[in-house]
């Protein structure tokens, strides 16, 4: 009868082109150590030469380690991705070589002190990926249109409207067409403009991707559902926070977006700060976007902005926002419930604008067979649906009663009127009529 293979503990020290290994038995011995080409053949015969089905495997999170993962499970008994930053911490050292970081993460797996993140699905791959990649390419955008600023200014020549509107670019293309700039410098521009147009385009592809994805993705659809939320940021976010079950309380998903305040503490004192900024940046970055948005919201939340305003600043009205934004957020995904306090007229061209990019689908308008018309009014009117029917016609879960203590804050901020308003359906007078002008501007935009 063949013996157990003996528990072992592997180091990899990943890199772009090879990793460094380090093997160690349970007593902390080390067996064998190496570098291996970081190419998936290389990989495989690592695995199948040099592993056992009973090791235990740990590398640093970066940014081929979910590959090398995938690769080496089927051959071991577990893998474990670390915190970088969080191991760096535990297993600081003067003496930082490949060497030394290999045997370290196989002594801090041996000891089950390694700090392991969360490890996506393929699908939360995706959205990042798409998320990224969308990232690098407005990235560039900018940095393009950039350049064509500079060299305008460099010629003394200041663009009279925004140069990247329509009235700008035909503007600009008077100017290219004239004798005013030098060659080179018309050249340069030239060459810019074709570099936007190819970006614009890639933009457009990979944000029907992102349309896709989203679609199919019932998160991505109850965050489209918040003010300030589009279809960017919507996956954006469910692809920073992956399945909301992983956080147990609001507080850690705050503390993972880097919204928490930093806290110092000795003896009796303790000094809160600015918050920590750890953990994900780019979900801190469209949670910031999306609160500038509640700066003129009528909802409770856009009382507490102006409140805090006022008191604060601006900028901390925006981040004590952003992080009420993050709490919301994991309630909504936790109870499967839509944002109660949004618009239903632009949350449904954005819900419905996400399917028709993703399906090509849709919805017939007008009354359905033996359905009265309503009231209308001298000049054209339109009806505004109520916020539960918007819900309703796209399939998302209605809202619930609204508990004593949410009833209370919203009494206390005066946003009694909004929540009774969206939750009614309205006719009010088509833009431009004659009665659109005589009715109060509040009702119309409602």
């Amino acid at each position: 009868m063949a013996k157990p293979d003996k528990r072992r503990y592997v180091g990899l020290d990943v890199h772009k082109k090879f990793l460094q290994f380090a093997i160690i038995d349970q007593d902390g011995q080390l067996l064998q150590e190496g570098k291996v080409p970081m190419d998936r053949r290389a990989l495989q015969q690592f695995a199948e030469g040099l592993l056992q089905p009973s090791d235990e495997v740990a590398l640093e999170s970066t940014t081929n380690a979910w590959a090398v993962a995938d690769l080496l499970e089927p051959y071991v008994a577990k893998v474990v991705v670390s915190n970088a930053l969080a191991t760096k911490a535990i297993a600081w050292a003067k003496v930082k070589t490949d060497k030394v970081d290999a045997r370290v993460l196989a002594q801090l797996l041996r000891c089950d002190y390694l700090p392991e993140v969360w490890r996506p699905d393929e699908t939360t791959r995706r959205m990042r990926r798409l998320s990224n990649r969308r990232m690098a390419l407005v990235k560039q955008t900018t940095m393009a249109r950039n350049r064509i600023h500079a060299a305008l200014a460099q010629c003394l020549i200041h663009p009279e409207k925004a140069l990247f509107s329509k009235a700008g670019q035909r503007w600009l293309e008077q100017l290219l067409q004239s004798d005013t700039l030098p060659e080179d410098v018309r050249e340069a521009i030239t060459h810019d403009l074709d570099l936007l147009r190819l970006l614009e385009q890639q933009i457009q592809a990979v944000e029907r991707s992102m349309a896709q994805a989203g679609h199919e993705s019932e998160d991505v659809r109850l965050l489209l559902t918040m003010h300030g939320i589009g279809l960017v940021a919507a996956v954006g976010l469910s692809a920073v926070i992956g399945p909301i079950d992983r956080f147990t309380r609001a507080e850690q998903l705050v503390s993972y977006l880097g919204l928490c305040p930093q806290t110092k503490q000795s003896g009796a004192r303790s000094y809160h700060g600015p918050i920590t900024k750890q953990g994900s940046a780019l979900g801190r970055f469209l949670l910031i976007e999306a609160a500038h948005h509640y700066r003129t919201h009528p909802g409770p939340l856009g009382v507490f902005f102006r409140r805090l305003k006022a008191r604060k600043g601006y900028n901390k009205a925006v981040t004590a926002v952003a992080r009420k934004l993050a709490v919301i957020i994991f309630w909504m995904l936790k109870q499967r419930e839509p944002y109660r306090y949004a618009y239903p007229t632009s949350t449904q061209q954005k819900l419905s604008r996400l399917r028709i990019v993703a399906t090509g689908v849709r919805r017939r308008s007008g009354l359905k067979r033996g359905q009265k018309k309503s009231a209308r009014l001298p000049g054209g009117s339109r009806v505004i649906k109520s916020l539960d029917r918007v819900y309703e016609e796209e399939n998302l879960p209605r809202r619930r009663p609204l508990p004593a203590g949410e009833q209370r804050v919203i009494r206390e901020t005066g946003a009694g009127a909004f929540v009774a308003s969206i939750a009614q359906e309205h006719i009010v007078p088509r833009k431009g009529s004659r009665a659109w002008h005589r009715t109060p501007q509040h009702e119309v935009s409602l």
